[in-house]
């Protein structure tokens, strides 16, 4: 057992150094050198093929069908009785894409977004309202 733990100590990590390569003291003084170019985010790994990422709403091409609400499992989306149009919190999302397959007319749209986190679960960012 000694003999594997010296293995691992000597070895490099295998994680993605993200967003930058050593973790800051503070992070809102690292995104403002970001904004002012002094410092740069490393890439993420790069997403797979078939990733399941935050869900775009096409308003415009929506019918009014309700077939998203009826296949969600995570109760994510709700309908709007006056517009005849839906709205999704993101934040319950299990990026399932079970919405994605059913509608009829192809205005959801899987997207390779993922860094969601947010702590106002009604902000623009978690909210989908077209």
């Amino acid at each position: 057992m000694i003999k594997q733990v010296l293995k691992q100590v000597f070895k490099k990590p295998f994680t993605n150094k993200f967003p930058v390569k050593y973790a800051p003291k503070n992070v809102s003084a690292l995104l403002q050198k970001v904004e002012r170019g002094e410092a740069q985010i490393n890439p993420p790994v790069p997403i797979p093929d078939q990733f399941r990422g935050r869900i775009v709403y096409e308003e415009e091409k929506c019918i009014g069908c309700k077939m998203c609400i009826k296949v969600c499992p995570a109760k994510v989306i709700e309908f709007r009785e006056e517009e005849k149009k839906i709205r999704m919190y993101v934040a319950r999302c299990i990026f399932c894409s079970q919405c994605v397959d059913v509608c009829p007319v192809n205005c959801l749209h899987i997207s390779d977004t993922y860094l969601l986190a947010h702590t106002d679960r009604l902000d623009p960012e978690t909210l989908i309202v077209e």
